[in-house]
């Protein structure tokens, strides 16, 4: 997910750089939306991680 996120973000980047501002408009709002939603299952995972803890063999 955050590579997709990285990926947005350098089309925005390079089409920003090339003059097509509503594309790197568009490809910029992709990539913050993946990244908020990486975040969110990130921390989803590290919380449940944290509760469920290591358990005795």
């Amino acid at each position: 997910m955050l590579n997709w996120a990285l990926t947005f973000l350098v089309i925005a980047l390079i089409a920003a750089l090339l003059g097509f501002t509503s594309i790197a408009g568009a490809a910029m709002g992709i990539a913050k939306i993946l990244f908020y939603v990486f975040l969110v299952l990130f921390l989803v995972s590290l919380v449940s991680h944290l509760f469920r803890g290591r358990r005795a063999p």
